[in-house]
């Protein structure tokens, strides 16, 4: 199978099943969003086809999944609203969608001896459209392997869950995460890669969400203010300045992501009175964010008074 970044355990855990003959019909890939549960899901079914195609081989099977033109392949996501190719994406995957499933379990796979059905996310089925998945868990067409990405297991249906064999994926590492971002960055440099990899907390995909907000002049600017206390407010100022314009909107999103991260990292190297300074920061940073987004609160007030907590750091 092809290498992912980080996860090795699952990773090798579905390739020894998949090559072992004991392939489970039903595998629940688990963990935070953005990890590459996804990716890896997609392609562990593009060699389980190919495998089970015999002559079509690996990089045929791939070109016909990412064309959308698989005879033996099928994935279930939300779908965009009103048929909009760029328009917002439902609330949930339809039992509709799930009940569409049943001319291709009627008849036997097309270029092989084996289907995939990738669910992404089987967080999103609603209520109906689950129970008619658990009907096709329960009594499995011939040939078929179903691959549900789940981000939160715990809200899915107990049944659902016992019908699955559980793979945990979890976040990466900081090493993982650089070197993730190297090969989806290729063009960013290793300051950025570094901060956007801290913002990150083990995901690529929530990492990838900063790329370009040049993430790396925030964190510079946080690590002055803390390590000086910015007496003047000249460092605050600044950063109020860049991040309340319109125009910078993503930058100041990334902002409120990134503080409580930042702030979260300088605990482990105090003691004592600093560690407790640190840790009420953090909780502090926690609430004023929180309270940014669900108040809709002044940028340039909320950046300052941020940065003004992020100075009581400073030793």
């Amino acid at each position: 199978m092809t290498m992912l970044r980080g996860n090795g355990a699952a990773r090798r855990a579905f390739e020894a099943a998949a090559t072992g003959g004991t392939l489970h019909h039903a595998w629940l890939f688990a963990g935070p969003q953005g990890i590459g549960k996804g990716s890896f899901a997609r392609e562990a079914a593009a060699d389980l086809l190919a495998c089970a195609s015999g002559d079509l081989g690996l990089e045929r099977t791939k070109s016909l999944i990412e064309a959308g033109s698989h005879p033996d392949f099928r994935v279930l996501e939300r779908l965009p609203k009103d048929g909009k190719p760029d328009g917002d994406l439902a609330r949930s995957i339809t039992i509709s969608q799930v009940r569409g499933l049943q001319p291709l379990f009627a008849t036997t796979p097309s270029l092989g001896s084996r289907r995939v059905v990738l669910i992404d996310a089987v967080d999103d089925l609603e209520r109906a459209g689950a129970n008619a998945l658990l009907k096709n868990l329960e009594e499995p067409p011939a040939g078929t392997i179903f691959l549900l990405i789940s981000h939160a297991p715990g809200r899915l249906l107990p049944t659902i869950r016992s019908r699955c064999r559980l793979l945990r994926f979890n976040p990466l590492d900081h090493d993982d995460m650089l070197a993730a971002l190297e090969q989806l960055l290729p063009e960013s440099s290793a300051q950025e890669r570094d901060a956007l990899a801290k913002a990150g907390a083990g995901s690529p995909g929530r990492a990838l969400r900063f790329a370009g907000l040049e993430l790396d002049r925030l964190d510079a600017a946080l690590a002055s203010i803390a390590q000086h206390g910015d007496r003047d407010n000249v460092e605050r100022v600044k950063l109020m300045r860049a991040l309340s314009l319109k125009a910078a909107q993503p930058r100041y999103e990334a902002f409120l992501d990134r503080v409580p991260t930042f702030v979260a990292e300088q605990a482990p190297y105090r003691s004592g009175t600093a560690l407790k300074v640190a840790l009420d920061a953090y909780d502090e940073v926690r609430r004023i964010a929180a309270s940014a987004r669900g108040l809709s609160l002044d940028p340039g007030g909320t950046v300052f008074e941020l940065a003004g907590v992020v100075a009581r750091l400073a030793r």
